[in-house]
């Protein structure tokens, strides 16, 4: 970690705060739980504790490993239903395969991003390519759930492959923190991805020592996700750690610092900065469907079951090369 840098940030834009916005404060720092997803491949729920109001239109991340596989043991998801709503699927190290019944997919690697609108409704399957169930392998990413809005909600799927090379790259005015604009906009540099509801993700690795003070949107909720490394969050440096989540108030900018001294394996400070703007509408969400009321979610398992959301393809193996 991380997937795609470079040998020099100082050749990069660099961004700044202006130095009259208004500071965000730190509202609170939760600990991922960890867990189990799909197959049994490890987890830890980034969001988990924190009220949904300081979330939207953000539904739920999960840190995917990091973990190092041995030989026969990477694990996927089985086929399993989408409704309302779109995942994002960040790999940091290591090899995914995708593919749903629509006939999309692909194979996302060290940086890529997966961006599915499942809209309407999908079946959909993740899983390691069969060379890398032979080999074993370091695997680590996240997958983030962003909201749609009613309006969209039963809108067609899509799909969005962005290689990590062609996300934003960003630095501070010392160079000390490198910044992957994956979607949204940062001090007018907007990364790739193309989104429905209003938002920026960014991976952002700090230099032991090094800071940052991000301008931010003020109409958009501000976090910050530690998947690796030690530091500190707000113009108060609140500490935080690998697992943690920082929630932050209203204000114009926001400011990550990394410790001095990390851990022996993680030589910078790792983190993942969200915002976005909040949708405000009720939401019903149970398993794989996030719709607005509980008359739509029962809608979505109806039809789930009477297969209105597609059928597992009768040849759905997936090769080294991707689909």
């Amino acid at each position: 970690m991380p997937a795609v840098t470079v040998e020099n940030p100082l050749t990069l834009p660099r961004v700044t705060a202006p130095a009259d916005a208004v500071a965000r404060p730190v509202l609170g720092v939760t600990t991922a739980p960890s867990g189990f997803e799909g197959e049994g491949f490890p987890v830890r729920r980034a969001f988990a504790g924190i009220d949904y109001r300081h979330l939207d239109p953000f539904i739920m991340m999960d840190q995917m490993g990091e973990v190092e596989y041995a030989p026969g043991e990477p694990k996927g998801t089985p086929w399993h239903p989408h409704r309302g709503f779109e995942t994002v699927t960040y790999i940091i190290d290591g090899v995914f395969d995708h593919q749903d019944s629509n006939g999309g997919g692909g194979t996302i690697t060290n940086g890529d991003t997966q961006w599915m609108t499942a809209g309407a409704g999908l079946l959909h399957i993740e899983a390691p390519p069969e060379h890398l169930v032979v080999s074993g392998g370091l695997f680590h990413g996240l997958q983030l759930w962003v909201n749609l809005p009613a309006k969209d909600k039963m809108m067609a799927p899509r799909y969005q492959d962005i290689r990590g090379g062609s996300v934003q790259l960003l630095t501070s005015p010392d160079g000390g923190a490198l910044l992957r604009v994956i979607a949204g906009e940062l001090d007018g540099h907007a990364g790739p991805g193309i989104t429905h509801t209003p938002i920026t993700m960014i991976h952002a690795t700090l230099a032991p020592g090094a800071e940052v003070t991000l301008p931010w949107r003020e109409d958009f909720n501000g976090l910050a996700y530690v998947p690796a490394g030690r530091g500190a969050v707000g113009a108060e440096r609140r500490p935080v750690r690998t697992g943690q989540t920082a929630v932050f108030g209203s204000g114009g900018s926001l400011t990550v610092r990394a410790d001095e001294k990390q851990d022996s394996h993680t030589p910078d400070l790792e983190v993942v900065l969200l915002g976005g703007q909040p949708i405000r509408e009720p939401m019903a969400h149970y398993g794989p469907f996030v719709m607005n009321t509980r008359d739509e979610l029962m809608q979505a398992f109806e039809d789930f079951r009477k297969g209105r959301l597609g059928t597992i393809p009768a040849v759905h193996g997936m090769s080294e090369g991707g689909l």
